[in-house]
């Protein structure tokens, strides 16, 4: 019996990247059902569903922008959720001076509060054991380039994690946080210096970078009952690139 048999399972960003590599790697240890919520390509969700299928799962689509009241309900009509994960990202890269409100509302909405919204839908189904993980990045505690809008939501739903890891304690759900190092993936692809960044996140202790599956064994932990005493944290996933001074 694998670790997740019968359990039901929502990964927001579950289409590409790391949203879908964590999909799978729930599907491959035994999950009755993934649903995986995306935004804009229904192909890359169509495919992902697919290989969920070949994988013994039931596949859920949840089409939509992830701050809406729709998705939202959406979500709380899945009904009861054994792993709730918070991948879904996005945000405006550019220098603090070249900001606006509008960006900063965009960014922290989807990032942040929408880890809210969804525990609010989703939390008072989830039974005994369950889980909740956000995906963070290391911008929430250092400064990158032009990543001051991601960076401070990040920041913020790394806190958020925390209050919900205590709020929720009491009714046996977990709440953690997971921060990985670079990893090539699509939303690489919207930073001008995407190059630099992968060699940067190369020159780490175990000399290669961060792949989509080292992020979702990582999920994959905190979601089973080895991890049960991990509680708000936030579990640094980077090959030790953070590390040196």
């Amino acid at each position: 019996m694998s670790g997740f048999t019968g359990k039901s399972i929502f990964v927001t960003g579950g289409s590409r990247g790391i949203g879908r590599a964590i999909a799978l790697r729930f599907a491959r240890e035994g999950a009755a059902r993934v649903a995986i919520g995306y935004l804009r390509s229904d192909a890359a969700a169509e495919e992902t569903a697919g290989e969920l299928q070949a994988l013994g799962a039931e596949a859920v689509l949840v089409r939509g922008n992830v701050t809406s009241d729709r998705v939202i309900e959406q979500v709380a009509e899945l009904g009861p959720l054994d792993v709730l994960i918070h991948n879904a990202a996005t945000g405006v890269i550019r220098p603090a001076l070249e900001t606006e409100d509008k960006h900063w509302d965009w960014t922290h909405s989807a990032n942040a509060r929408a880890l809210l919204s969804l525990t609010r839908a989703a939390a008072p189904q989830m039974p005994p054991g369950s889980s909740i993980v956000a995906l963070s990045s290391l911008g929430a505690g250092r400064v990158l380039e032009n990543y001051v809008l991601v960076g401070t939501s990040k920041a913020a739903l790394e806190s958020l994690v925390r209050y919900l890891a205590v709020e929720l304690g009491p009714r046996g759900i977990r709440v953690n946080a997971v921060s990985g190092g670079v990893v090539e993936t699509g939303a690489l692809d919207h930073f001008p210096n995407r190059d630099e960044m992968l060699e940067m996140g190369a020159r780490n202790a175990a000399g290669r970078i961060v792949t989509p599956d080292d992020i979702a064994g990582t999920v994959a932990f905190l979601c089973g009952p080895d991890a049960e005493m991990i509680r708000g944290q936030v579990i640094v996933v980077d090959g030790g690139f953070s590390l040196p001074a």
